[in-house]
């Protein structure tokens, strides 16, 4: 079994999935990219909570991928049409305009260490309507002043075509909230066993939080259910060391 906060009854991938669950829970579509397994893990269970009332694409799976039979090419033509209601992104780098770097450290194409590349983030962040940023890590090795490389931009300037972008940065220690006019991050809430110095200390950029900072919801009895329940069985099938590790024992 996973990290485990002291004196809590969830693991700490159970409650980043439970806080991906809420920002999700009312998404037409969710898109899920390559090594996601908390990502696929909350969308799973806001699919089974809908009742299958949700379409639903998981990078890497047969059952939960259907409807791409050509590939990733088809996935790219369904977010440029505008039909990818909320999806998963993460960064090697991200900083406080949202702008995401997948390709490496000290700038292309001199990168000193590089990451995993770009692939259709460059058109996806611009066209999925609303996107979730998701690292566990938290540190000023990942949360930057200002990305190394722009692999996409979370704001363009007035008549770029930009429907799509960030809405929330979940990390292992906080949630935060993004705001397209300002732009830049406001923290929503710090998770249990954290405090907002923690949240300041590991990150590399400015962002604003009110007087007081509530601490995330822990999940609920329904939320552990779906995840414990219906989740952890269907991840498996991408996944199946996180589906072994990640969850706690229904009824725990």
């Amino acid at each position: 079994m996973d990290e485990v906060t002291e004196g809590a009854c969830y693991t700490r991938q159970e409650l980043l999935a439970s806080v991906m669950m809420r920002l999700a829970a009312d998404a037409e579509s969710i898109a899920v990219g390559n090594t996601s397994p908390v990502p696929a893990a909350a969308a799973l269970a806001v699919f089974a909570k809908r009742k299958g009332r949700v379409t639903l694409f998981i990078l890497g799976s047969f059952k939960y991928n259907k409807l791409f039979t050509g590939g990733i090419r088809e996935q790219y033509d369904f977010s440029a049409k505008g039909r990818v209601d909320v999806q998963f992104f993460g960064g090697g780098q991200i900083d406080g305009r949202g702008n995401i770097n997948l390709v490496g450290v000290d700038g292309y194409p001199k990168t000193r260490i590089r990451f995993a590349g770009s692939f259709g983030s460059g058109l996806q962040y611009y066209t999925g309507r609303r996107t979730i940023l998701f690292r566990e890590e938290h540190s000023r090795r990942v949360f930057v002043p200002k990305v190394d490389f722009i692999s996409a931009p979370g704001v363009s300037p007035e008549g770029v075509y930009h429907p799509g972008g960030p809405i929330a940065l979940v990390t292992g220690m906080c949630v935060m909230r993004f705001d397209r006019e300002r732009p830049g991050f406001t923290l929503q809430s710090v998770h249990p066993g954290h405090t907002v110095a923690d949240v300041v200390a590991a990150t590399g950029f400015e962002f604003d939080r009110p007087v007081d900072v509530p601490t995330t919801p822990e999940p609920t009895a329904e939320e552990l259910s779906l995840l414990r329940g219906f989740a952890r069985a269907e991840v498996a099938e991408v996944y199946p060391n996180f589906s072994a590790n990640a969850f706690m024992d229904a009824g725990s």
